[in-house]
């Protein structure tokens, strides 16, 4: 097990420039600056709710759009949660919850078994966020799934204003992941395959 239960991750590309470090026993201390407010908005609140210290920043190709930035953002994060929880000894795996933003009403489903896919139903109905695409915010989650070798299920039940749609189910996820990364208390790896890698 990574004692530390840290990481640091760097990924550069033709379209992006991403350094990131985190902490998953930390103190919810965020600090994003990819160039599309609304994934800051996104990334910080994942963060401040999982219990997770995140610094990342993200030089992209906003000139062509956020598509590229949004992904590669969440691919770093995925990738720097699966270091820092190395061989998975210890976690308790599974995590859920069901959070409430006004008429918004999300849940959220982690199991960190070593397999990365993502089921997302949100139900956002405007073209964009800000300065980011509505359809990136599920792509977001797919790719921080697939990443972090995490399955993911995250569904809005219910609710009308895409900001808080978004934001809830995010906070949903944080909920669930700070649940799934909590230590145990033995250094057994929870699954009878003895491998969640």
């Amino acid at each position: 097990m990574n004692k530390e239960r840290t990481s640091t991750v760097k990924r550069k590309t033709a379209e992006t420039d991403i350094q990131l470090t985190l902490s998953l026993d930390g103190n919810g201390e965020a600090k994003t600056e990819t160039g599309v407010g609304f994934l800051d908005h996104l990334l910080t609140t994942l963060a401040r709710h999982a219990g997770f210290d995140v610094k990342l920043t993200c030089a992209g190709d906003l000139g062509v759009d956020d598509h590229h930035t949004v992904e590669d953002c969440a691919i770093v994060l995925g990738e720097a949660i699966d270091q820092a929880l190395g061989e998975r000894r210890g976690i308790i795996r599974f995590g859920w919850s069901l959070v409430p933003m006004d008429e918004a009403l999300a849940r959220a489903a982690v199991d960190l078994s070593g397999r990365g896919l993502a089921v997302v139903r949100l139900g956002l109905s405007g073209q964009s966020l800000g300065a980011m695409k509505a359809e990136n915010v599920a792509h977001a989650l797919h790719s921080l799934a697939r990443a972090a070798k995490a399955t993911m299920h995250v569904d809005v039940l219910r609710g009308e204003n895409d900001h808080h749609l978004a934001e809830a189910a995010f906070k949903a996820l944080a909920l669930a992941l700070r649940q799934a990364v909590a230590l145990a208390g033995d250094d057994r790896i929870p699954s009878t395959k003895e491998k969640l890698t």
